[in-house]
């Protein structure tokens, strides 16, 4: 019995990071998109706001990836079980905590922009979308492939960087600088997900064409995270013995 409690004690904790972890993503993220992108005279841009969620990753990668790996995603988190490096049982929990801080996060960020007069959700609130909804004015097969390899790129560095063979420490810098380029990639052809719980949080509140096109934020991410656990263990599985030398010692890296 003191066992059970004790393991359901440390997943609340584990949860409870991922939650406040996805918070921190999807308020620095979106939040930067919504009230400092297009501030008059200094606003951030599409350099800014990418910049912004790449440091929502890095820094709490540093903060709770010793805590829950820092997943803040489920398509991370899915991916890493097909990967073998995160326990399927532990998927669901892991994505009801970030989905409930995303709709938090995006919540918290309504309140704030709608104290300015004249704002409006029509404006989207970061949501993504496609077709008429996306930046660019992007179809949907270009949206769908977009996220789809994007996502798979983003596995692909997380897996990679977090690899018992690759150097000490330097994980959080290549995930987080990784999902910058990625921002900077996608952002204007759907404002950029590779993530469904970012996605859904803004899209509870905006209604509408949000949730219509809500699904594809889900699918799209999810398909690119297996095939980025399928790449990476096509290539990261095989790796024959390197000579003395010219191969890292194994190390602890930041991963679940």
């Amino acid at each position: 019995m003191g066992k059970v409690l004790a393991e359901s004690e440390a997943m609340g904790k584990v949860v409870a990071a991922e939650l406040l972890g996805t918070f921190w993503l999807v308020f620095g993220g979106c939040g930067s998109a919504v009230l400092a992108a297009a501030f008059p005279g200094v606003g951030i841009g599409l350099l800014g706001v990418s910049l912004a969620f790449g440091l929502t990753v890095l820094t709490m990668a540093y903060t709770i990836g010793h805590i829950s790996g820092c997943h803040l995603n489920p398509a991370v988190s899915i991916g890493l079980a097909v990967a073998g490096r995160f326990k399927p049982g532990h998927v669901l929990p892991y994505i009801a905590a970030q989905v409930a801080g995303a709709v938090l996060a995006a919540g918290v960020l309504y309140v704030i922009a709608s104290g300015q007069p004249g704002f409006s959700l029509s404006g989207g609130l970061a949501s993504n979308g496609f077709a008429e909804h996306s930046p660019g004015g992007y179809s949907l097969a270009a949206g769908i492939t977009s996220e789809v390899v994007l996502t798979m790129m983003f596995l692909f560095i997380i897996l990679g960087s977090t690899d018992d063979r690759a150097p000490r420490g330097f994980a959080p810098l290549a995930i987080g600088l990784g999902l910058t380029l990625i921002h900077l990639i996608g952002i204007p052809v759907t404002n950029l997900s590779v993530n469904p719980a970012r996605s859904t949080g803004p899209a509870v509140f905006v209604g509408g064409w949000a949730v219509a096109q809500l699904w594809m934020f889900w699918v799209a991410p999810i398909a690119g995270a297996v095939l980025g656990a399928l790449a990476y263990a096509a290539v990261g599985s095989t790796a024959t013995e390197a000579e003395p030398g010219l191969r890292p010692a194994p190390v602890d890296a930041v991963k679940s």
